[in-house]
């Protein structure tokens, strides 16, 4: 029986760990925390609190027109 999500993935365009970096850490208080050395050089950045949220480069990248993560927030 499934419990819970573990994380959320995320895709994210090539050199776009910099512009989310704000939006994810500081805005929504997730901490930054390391990617396993083994999947560290593909790019992308990991975040923990209240959810798990990975962030993946994919180099083909288009934005989704539907698709979407959902946060509750206090403001």
């Amino acid at each position: 029986m499934l419990r819970a999500i573990d994380h959320v993935q995320i895709a994210i365009p090539v050199g776009g760990e910099d512009q989310a970096r704000p939006f994810y850490g500081a805005l929504l208080g997730l901490t930054e925390v390391p990617k396993p050395v083994e999947l560290a050089g593909r790019g992308g950045c990991w975040f923990e609190g209240a959810v798990k949220v990975h962030l993946g480069v994919e180099q083909d990248f288009r934005a989704n027109v539907k698709a979407h993560v959902a946060f509750v927030v206090d403001d």
